[in-house]
């Protein structure tokens, strides 16, 4: 055989390896479901996984919703396997979370939607304690929760009891931890210039700094009190310090784009920073 021909078997047989280890993951929503539920139970041990409906999971005492999971590999098959290997890891690891007791250490406070914690409310058992949300701004909410070594729990009613702590003190407790836990934002910050967009990335607390609101202010100042912010991703904020309509336009179609790819997606919106609050951007 020639090199050429050589060659050329080589490279195909590499695409044909490629592209079946792409299609190994099921595209329909009942199919899939029954692939993750397979690698939940290699990862799970002992406790039960069923199969509850399409993308839908019931994990010993939790349920585990696929769908962010599902849309994410319809838009991103040659990272899907590695997705769901780490979505089936936090799944696992939050698992065994559940059974260790809260600590005042551990707590801390982060960001969600409103959506969010009516999904995670109605995964747990209709009995179960419920969680503490707060109104931040818009379709956001804070809420205290558990920092674990690989997950975020969010803390109930009973882990405050736990604790020993009313709600109030859960909240200085858990902002208080936020502190100490990130850097001061103009330490990771930079001060943008007209009509650039700054961003932080790589934190999972990042899009948490929004409930230390105060922190805020040097950045603002620094722009002579015009700050837009966005949060697209758990562990992603968007700014830019000027208000233009063509700026603002500019920085929500980034916002929508990260937003769209995030596999940890959290908000499309935009907050205008003030003295007191954040405003949403209409």
């Amino acid at each position: 055989m020639s090199t050429l021909l050589c060659g050329i078997v080589i490279i195909f047989s590499a695409m044909v390896c490629f592209f079946a280890q792409a299609q190994d993951v099921p595209i329909g929503d009942v199919a899939f479901t029954e692939y993750v539920a397979e690698q939940m139970r290699r990862a799970m041990g002992d406790a039960a996984v069923v199969m509850k409906g399409p993308l839908k999971l019931e994990v010993g005492t939790m349920q585990a919703n696929l769908n962010r999971i599902f849309d994410y590999c319809s838009r991103n098959s040659t990272d899907c396997r590695r997705e769901i290997s780490n979505y089936v890891d936090g799944i696992a690891q939050a698992h065994r979370d559940r059974l260790a007791p809260p600590t005042k250490e551990t707590v801390v406070v982060i960001v969600r939607t409103r959506e969010y914690i009516t999904a995670a409310q109605a995964a747990m058992p209709k009995d179960a304690p419920k969680l503490q949300p707060r109104a931040l701004a818009g379709g956001l909410v804070v809420l205290p929760a558990i920092d674990m070594p690989r997950t975020i729990r969010s803390l109930t009613e009973a882990d405050s009891q736990t604790l020993g702590l009313p709600a109030d003190e859960v909240f200085k407790l858990g902002l208080a931890n936020l502190r100490t836990r990130l850097k001061p934002l103009m330490e990771v910050a930079k001060v943008t210039q007209p009509g650039q967009i700054g961003y932080l990335s790589g934190d999972v607390y990042h899009s948490s700094r929004l409930a230390l609101h105060e922190s805020w202010s040097p950045l603002a100042e620094a722009r002579r009190g015009r700050l837009i912010v966005a949060v697209p991703a758990t562990d992603t904020v968007l700014y830019i310090g000027d208000d233009p309509p063509t700026a603002i336009a500019t920085l929500r179609l980034l916002v929508k784009n990260v937003w769209d790819r995030a596999p940890n997606r959290l908000s499309s919106e935009l907050f205008r920073w003030t003295p007191k609050h954040w405003e949403v951007v209409r």
